[in-house]
């Protein structure tokens, strides 16, 4: 089973990038996806530097897919969409229809922002080329179960494991309105909060957290106790989502779990003191997203 390291979902500045994916050279992962899905006015990072990141990271034995954006509202956005399907270097993450069809006839991976939920869909998605897919994070164990027994040979099978849960996009900025601002001119809000906008309810439970024009979940998605379960089911890949601290350990603790060097109640044990807010595990055993199974709390 594989490691991936999804896309940073937050808007970081252009050296904290940088010194992140330095570290990410020696970290035990095989697959890292790179690139802005969020918002394109996050212009830290352009289209030059996640190349050079790229070469860097493939040259130290990574694969590398480039991620394009989810939510499309431009000729700018298209133009940039372009850049990344005509790139002719590295596979693209495909995370909007439209990506789909400017790279039919390459590899490439359809992202869990793809509505992807039966065999059929999966089987059009193989003719125009994808090579993997990533699973909608709401979808149980158990609806995997199904579709795994309709994927096409030689399709991969990627499951986002650990981070924040992306939830949906709007074109309505959030960060910028929590600060009175109009979505285009921002003043780029976005990089005061590395890990998006904790949302409460009235009686104070962490529920949803604000990242621009991306809604996550509060709670941190944890599926390191379920490592046996995937492999047995078949998947291919377990995905972190980069997050502003502890990410290299979160990536060691699950190295050491799929290579059984711990258990997986051991490797959570482990993982427990570096979650900065709740865990959840819902959505996998096709419950409420925002519920921590028992399994994990005993």
């Amino acid at each position: 089973m594989k490691i991936s390291l999804g896309p940073i979902l937050y808007y970081w500045a252009r050296q904290n990038v940088l010194d992140f994916y330095e570290q990410v050279i020696s970290w035990p992962v095989d697959i890292v996806y790179l690139g802005e899905v969020v918002c394109s006015r996050r212009h830290e990072m352009r289209f030059d530097d996640w190349l050079d990141v790229a070469s860097k990271l493939s040259a130290a034995g990574k694969e590398v897919i480039l991620s394009t954006q989810a939510l499309l509202e431009s000729e700018s956005d298209l133009k940039m969409l372009r850049r990344l399907t005509g790139n002719g270097q590295f596979c693209i993450e495909a995370n909007d229809i439209g990506a789909i069809r400017l790279a039919t006839g390459k590899p490439f991976v359809v992202g869990t922002h793809i509505n992807t939920y039966n065999g059929e869909t999966l089987a059009i998605l193989a003719e125009q080329g994808a090579t993997r897919w990533v699973m909608p994070v709401e979808l149980s164990r158990y609806m995997l179960t199904e579709l795994l027994v309709k994927k096409p040979q030689g399709m991969e099978t990627e499951v986002f494991a650990y981070g924040r849960l992306p939830l949906a996009f709007s074109s309505r900025c959030f960060t910028a309105r929590r600060h009175n601002l109009p979505k285009d001119d921002c003043h780029f809000k976005c990089l005061e909060h590395p890990c998006g906008m904790t949302l409460k309810t009235r009686e104070g439970q962490s529920f949803l957290a604000l990242n621009g024009t991306q809604t996550q979940s509060a709670s941190i998605h944890n599926l390191i106790s379920e490592i046996d379960d995937m492999r047995q089911l078949g998947v291919d890949v377990v995905r972190i989502s980069p997050q502003p601290e502890h990410t290299g350990e979160v990536v060691a603790a699950f190295r050491a779990a799929i290579d059984n060097v711990v258990s997986s109640s051991e490797a959570q044990t482990a993982l427990a003191p570096l979650l900065f807010d709740d865990p959840c595990d819902g959505y996998w055993h096709g419950r409420s997203g925002i519920e921590q199974s028992i399994k994990m709390l005993s």
